[in-house]
Order: structure tokens, then sequence, then C-alpha cells
């Protein structure tokens, strides 16, 4: 890796004494440090299983999470070679892309025991737990050294291919009296590989709008006012966010915010209206009527709709508000529960 650091102490009359670069002795103390504060590698991920067994009888080292619900598989080299330890790190975000939020949450369950995923997320994160797990994944080789093979492999597949992959070494170094020192260096800026991935590769992540982008959207289409109406009134009950085509308020369940409705200005027309989605049973809930009271509250145009058919929780109705009036009613019964 060309980054390499050097590192002095400062000793007295403001004399340097540079420390000894060493071979880290134990690859198995790097995992053990990784595992037990993973922020080492970066701060923005939380440990959800070590050595997790594959579909396919791989065991990935450690496989984190992300803020944004996405998984980061970490790999360490050890003593594999360059074509062993980037074909391994591929087999595993294979298998890893396609897990389902509930496998995920299960493979997280094993390894955290006792404590909740919601809960652990939200204590190392500091965020609340996406609803949607596992949207897109990234890949981290890590040793105290990447060979040369290994960086031009690891090169070529993120800047020509756009895969979410990076490497980083952990140099270790001794002083005289015995204290042990570590640096980190990445091959690649992270950001650098993100943006690769994002515009030359098939990452699944698109960016959210932004506020203004929405409003914009809402706008062109010609239901500009009834938008707006809509967050100022929405927005006093739930909270709001946004995703990659829409606002979605949320309410809070069982210590996690779950989408309750949204709002898709993109899909809106002055015509027909102001395009929503309510999940059903999550408004009966936070309301405290039934399914039935939910559906006569809804505009007239309405109809079914699901985004997961397997799970009850994820159907409800999509259509468009073709008044302040229909935006108010569901309001109201929100605000009084």
């Amino acid at each position: 890796m060309s980054d390499e650091v050097r590192l002095w102490r400062v000793g007295s009359g403001e004399n340097l004494c540079e420390l000894n670069r060493s071979k880290l002795n134990l690859e198995e103390r790097l995992q053990e440090w990784l595992a037990g504060d993973i922020s080492v590698l970066a701060p923005d991920l939380m440990v959800i299983g070590r050595e997790v067994e594959t579909d396919y009888h791989g065991f990935i080292d450690i496989l984190c999470i992300d803020p944004t619900g996405d998984l980061v598989v970490v790999e360490l080299k050890r003593d594999k070679t360059p074509r062993e330890i980037v074909a391994q790190a591929l087999d595993y975000a294979s298998w890893v892309a396609d897990l389902s939020g509930e496998r995920v949450a299960s493979i997280a369950q094993d390894y955290l025991g006792d404590v909740t995923l919601e809960e652990a997320f939200r204590t190392h994160l500091g965020v609340d737990l996406p609803e949607f797990l596992n949207a897109d994944h990234r890949i981290l080789v890590v040793g105290s050294m990447i060979d040369p093979s290994s960086e031009r492999i690891i090169r070529y597949l993120s800047d020509r291919h756009g895969v979410n992959i990076n490497a980083a070494t952990f140099q270790y170094f001794c002083d005289s009296d015995g204290s042990e020192f570590v640096a980190r260096v990445f091959l690649m800026e992270p950001s650098d590989v993100e943006l690769s991935s994002r515009t030359r590769g098939t990452s699944r992540r698109l960016p959210n709008l932004k506020y203004e982008d929405l409003l914009e959207l809402a706008e062109r289409a010609g239901v500009g006012d009834l938008y707006s109406h809509a967050m100022s009134k929405l927005e006093a009950v739930l909270q709001k966010t946004t995703t990659r085509s829409s606002v979605s308020f949320k309410g809070r369940f069982e210590g996690r915010r779950n989408a309750v409705i949204n709002l898709i200005p993109g899909e809106s027309s002055s015509e027909t209206g102001l395009r929503y989605q309510v999940y059903r049973h999550r408004f009966a809930r936070l309301a405290n009527i039934t399914v039935e009271q939910v559906e006569a509250l809804m505009p007239a145009k309405r109809e079914y709709w699901t985004y997961d058919s397997t799970d009850s929780d994820y159907e409800g109705y999509q259509g468009t508000f073709a008044s302040p009036e229909e935006i108010d009613r569901l309001v109201q019964a929100l605000a009084v529960a």
C-alpha cells in the first residue's frame, strides 16, 4: 500500500524519535480489536455478526451494518493469496446482496443476544433502525498489509466496475519501552469509492431527494398548494423524512419509527391529485381505531396496496388526495389519539 505511515515520539528537548514499524504479530488480534470496537475501522458501523456462516459454507469474518441499514462485509487478509481474499470477499458479498431484512435481523439477533437490534442500533449509531434493511452493501478487506496484487485487483473493481470495495491496513508500531501503537490507512478515500459505486456501478441505493426537490416536483405536477398543505398538517403529528421518491411520515412503534403515510409528488398531477400511500394497520394502531374505520377515512380515490405481500403490516391503500379536507380528515384522527 503506497500510503505508509511513519510515527515519531516527541522526546525530551523537543527531539523526535521515530518508532519502528513491526509486523502485526497476530492477525487474530486485529479481528478481536475490530469486533470489540469497530469504530477504529469506521465510526459509522455496528457489528451484527462474527464468523457468519453463509448458505455456501463460507464464514464472513465480521458482518456490520451502517446507519442507512446497508451491510458491510469485513474480510481479514490473514495469509490468503490476492486471488483468494478478493474472490472470497466477492463470494460473501454475492450472498449478502440477497439477504432479506428478516434474515439480517435474525443474524444480528443471534450475535446481540438479549439486546434487540433496534436498541443496539439506536445506542451505537444514534438513529432509529431503518424500516428497510440491506438496500445495498459494501466490502472492506483488512490486514496488517495489502500486497500489490490485491491493491491492483481492488482498485480495478472499484475504478472500472464501480464495486463498493476498499482495503484498509492497520500498521503496527512498537516503542522501545514496549508501548504498542496502531495506525489505520485506507487504500482509497472512502468517499471516492462511494462515488464510484454510484456512478459506475450497479448500486441499488440512490440518494434521497431533498425537500426542495420534492416541492419542485409537486409544483411542476400542479399540486403545489395541496402538497404544502399536506406537509404542514402531517408534520404536526408525525415525523417526516425523505426517500428517493417521496416524503415519508413516520410514527413510533415499539421503540422504532415506521412509515405511516407517504406523499409522492412525482406521481401526482393536477387532474388526479396528490399521490399518497397509507399503511392501514399502522395508522389504526396510532389512531387507536379499527382497520375498517381507517378505510372509512380514506379519500374516494383509493385502491388496495401492499409493499410486501407476505406481511400485513406493509399493506394499506394508495390513491390521490383531491382536496385539503381529505388530508385534514386523516390528520384529525391522528391528532385526537
